[in-house]
């Protein structure tokens, strides 16, 4: 028997939020930008701060979140550092295709070439987390030159997560919500009834919050997350990444060839931590791992102090802390 869903608005009537909260303003953070891509006809948000000229650093949110996830960073590293922050497309206030199959993974890939090279670079330190960890791992392996450095948070290799949810039945079952989100309309229904109770248990609740040990979300920052999920399609845009989430595997090139930060919350709700240690196979430079203790699956807001020590570590690594050069 065939059964057909109720048609709704599929960013839901539920809770809607018309005006942004202050901290999505705050100019401490960097200046609000727009580029619409030639090739694609898409046009991207990004916040960026830190003096034109100095080397790009980029960073690629994952889900469900957009650029406002970087925010610890983009204060940190713009002293030296030209960052941006990006709205991949389907988030935020970036162009929200309706096809599914916009969000092809060689699509997704392309945009973040497209960006570079708008920004005025040939190169980038590439900073990307879940989902943008997908993204930016697929970026370095098919276009290293444009790779100074990359630095991953919870996400690993490709290959790595096909090969060991297929042979690890307890991380196929932790993955278990890709089989559900690639139902139509359904999942956003969920995600966004109650006034997006789900989307806030996301973030807030003790098995897979942020905050356990480290910083917690404020009720401003829980309110960004709510605005940019109530608008209309943003729950589709978002989803429509795990409904193409098979478009570019299997890899037919899976190699590393740019020095690699993994950083690994140790208490990831979603991806088990032996993954991690494995990506080193694919990597054919340096490759640094810190596992760290008490975090949680959303690495760069719940232990931003850490973090940043971190990253700094590994980009002073073989040069100079003044000496980046695009």
């Amino acid at each position: 028997m065939q059964v057909s869903l109720p048609h709704f608005e599929l960013s839901g009537p539920w809770g809607i939020r018309e005006t942004p909260p202050a901290c999505l303003n705050d100019t401490s953070l960097g200046t609000h930008c727009y580029v619409r891509i030639k090739e694609s006809g898409l046009r991207f948000h990004y916040v960026a701060a830190g003096e034109r000229g100095k080397p790009l650093m980029l960073f690629l949110h994952g889900f469900p979140e957009f650029w406002f996830s970087w925010r610890h960073q983009l204060r940190e590293f713009k002293s030296e550092f030209r960052v941006v922050a990006v709205d991949m497309r389907g988030y935020g206030e970036s162009d929200l295709p309706t096809s599914t199959e916009s969000y092809r993974l060689d699509y997704l890939v392309t945009d973040v070439k497209d960006i570079v090279e708008y920004l005025g670079y040939n190169r980038c330190f590439l900073v990307g987390h879940d989902w943008g960890g997908i993204i930016a791992w697929l970026f370095a392996i098919h276009y290293p030159e444009m790779v100074t450095k990359l630095i991953v948070l919870n996400c690993p290799h490709p290959s790595v997560f096909t090969d060991y949810t297929l042979r690890h039945p307890s991380q196929l079952l932790k993955s278990s919500y890709i089989f559900f989100f690639q139902m139509p309309r359904f999942p956003e229904l969920m995600l966004s009834i109650n006034d997006f109770k789900a989307l806030k248990c996301l973030f807030t609740s003790r098995s897979t919050g942020i905050g356990r040990n480290g910083c917690w979300l404020t009720s401003e920052d829980m309110e960004a997350y709510l605005y940019a999920f109530s608008q209309p399609g943003a729950l589709t845009g978002a989803l429509n990444y795990y409904r193409n989430i098979f478009s570019f595997l299997p890899l037919r090139q899976e190699d590393v060839k740019s020095p690699v930060l993994l950083l690994w919350g140790e208490r990831d709700a979603f991806l088990e931590q032996d993954m991690a240690e494995t990506c080193r196979l694919y990597i054919k430079n340096h490759f640094r791992l810190n596992i760290i203790s008490g975090a949680s699956h959303w690495l760069q807001q719940d232990q931003p102090d850490i973090v940043n020590t971190l990253i700094w570590t590994f980009l002073k690594e073989g040069e100079g802390r003044k000496s980046y050069r695009n």
